[in-house]
Order: C-alpha cells, then structure tokens, then sequence
C-alpha cells in the first residue's frame, strides 16, 4: 500500500514564499504545466482512493493531473490556517519577531502545528485502512505535518521535509514500518 502525495503547482504566492493558507491563489502557467506532468507521470496508475484540499489550487492541480472526476474533497487537506500571517513572508514577519519560524512560533489568530497534525491523524486512519494505493493532492506545510504523521513523529517535526510545487511524494512500508518511498521528485 502506497500514499502518493501530490503538492499542488506553483502560484504566485508559493513562488514568492508568502504564506498561502485559505486565500485563494490560482496556478501560474508554470503551475499548470507542471499539474499536467503529474498526470502523465501518474498514468497508469490505480488508486483506490483520490483525495484533495478544498481549496482551487489544489482542485486544479487534481483536475489537469486527471484525476478531478475521482476525487473527493476534504477539509483535512485544506493548507495550514496561517491566521494574521496570511500572504506575508517570513523576512516580513521576521521584522516584527526576530527569529520567527512557524513552526517554533505558530501564528497570531490562526491554527496550530497540534491542530494541523490533529487534522491530518483523521485523514491517515481512513488512508491507512485502505486495500489499495491513495492519491492526495494538497499543499506544503499540512503535506509536511501528514509525513511527519504518517512516520509517528511529532506534528512539528514536518520542517524537516522541504517540498517543493508540483513534485510527487510516495509514503509506504517497510514490513510494517511507515517510512517515506520517495520525496520531492520534480516531475
């Protein structure tokens, strides 16, 4: 059994690292592109279960990667609630806070790391009882805290995984030990 996550493609925001959590930001054409290459490195495959965030950059990465008429949406997929840090970068915050990191320091008015990962835990049982492969498609941070999950380390342990717009991730087992089959691969 294999969760293949998918980080939507590129927009803007990714592109110019402002934090992107419930505002609606569509796909750059390199983002597209790059929702298109998912598809054709995924043809051929057979998931039993399709899943995706909520939010339109997800969707559409989902939809031109071919996988939209399969898919269902869930709000556990939806990115980090970023709260009063929406659409800033970190230099930006870090002239306010010197030293931030979100992931040390959270946000004013949004979610926490717990939350996310509490979030996610629900998603990983339902995932974890399939008979079959499962595609996620969803966004950096909460596809960071659901690896981070899936190995059973804590929520916050997910800054360890850089992972870019538009790359496959795969998450499987070894015997019976959750580990990470393939991460951050470019398509």
């Amino acid at each position: 059994m294999e969760v293949v996550l998918v980080r939507h493609g590129e927009t803007e925001w990714a592109r110019d690292g402002r934090h992107t959590g419930r505002t609606e930001i569509p796909l750059t054409e390199h983002g597209r592109g790059q929702a298109e290459a998912v598809g054709e490195a995924l043809r051929g495959r057979d998931f039993a279960l399709v899943l995706t965030s909520p939010l339109g950059r997800a969707l559409e990465t989902c939809r031109l990667a071919g996988f939209g008429e399969r898919a269902e949406q869930r709000d556990e997929l939806m990115e980090w609630d970023y709260g009063a840090y929406e659409g800033r970068t970190t230099t930006e915050i870090r002239e306010e806070r010197p030293g931030w990191t979100l992931w040390a320091d959270g946000v004013p008015e949004g979610e926490t790391v717990e939350q996310v990962g509490a979030r996610v835990d629900r998603m990983l049982d339902e995932v974890r009882g399939l008979d079959g492969d499962a595609l996620l498609f969803a966004h950096g941070h909460v596809l960071r805290i659901l690896t981070a999950r899936w190995l059973e380390l804590e929520p916050d342990a997910g800054r360890l995984f850089a992972l870019e717009p538009g790359t496959l991730s795969t998450l499987g087992y070894e015997r019976e030990t959750s580990v990470i089959r393939l991460w951050n691969e470019p398509v």
